[in-house]
């Protein structure tokens, strides 16, 4: 849908990944959405280096998504889940206020990819992203299409740094400056 280039002079950078699946009936064996977002990791060029489930608890979310961003070797945490409109539905209620900034053009680019996916229904999504000190944090929602759309229409070209014009790894070393 968005018209992509890649500088095949540039060299590939991989990045690490955390991912976080939130649901009260998943387990790891069980968690398809984040099993997906893992093999498109590793199959970009990345590491995911870890996969957790938490249930909708607001603490138990924000615990995990936590730890991922105190630990310096975890550039970006994706989780899945909980982006809805039910009562249990916490995720970016939670993870929102963590923001240093916020990414408003993801959830933008996410409902317009998404869109052309499921319609009218991309609505029903509240995914957001923003920056925790120099992690990226992105609250997708927990179907495998949803995770799929927001992998390849997004998230695997601003994390590919041969991607031109810009991409999120070239901004990398400058996150923490003030």
């Amino acid at each position: 849908m968005f018209p992509t280039r890649v500088d095949e002079s540039v060299a590939f950078v991989p990045v690490t990944f955390a991912v976080l699946a939130v649901s009260d009936t998943r387990t790891l064996e069980t968690d398809t959405s984040g099993a997906l977002l893992a093999e498109l990791i590793e199959a970009s060029g990345h590491r995911c280096m870890e996969r957790a489930i938490a249930t909708d608890d607001g603490k138990a979310i924000a615990a995990q998504v936590q730890k991922w961003i105190e630990e310096p070797t975890i550039d970006v945490v994706l989780t899945t889940g909980g982006t809805g409109f039910s009562g249990r539905d916490v995720t970016p209620d939670v993870i929102e206020p963590m923001f240093d900034k916020r990414m408003d053009g993801f959830s933008v680019l996410f409902h317009l990819y998404s869109a052309q996916t499921i319609g009218t229904s991309s609505l029903q999504s509240r995914a957001t992203a923003g920056l925790v000190g120099s992690t990226f944090v992105f609250c997708l929602p927990g179907s495998k299409g949803a995770c799929r759309d927001a992998w390849e229409g997004i998230l695997k070209h601003q994390f590919d740094s041969r991607h031109m014009p810009c991409n999120f790894i070239e901004i990398m070393p400058r996150l923490t400056e003030r």
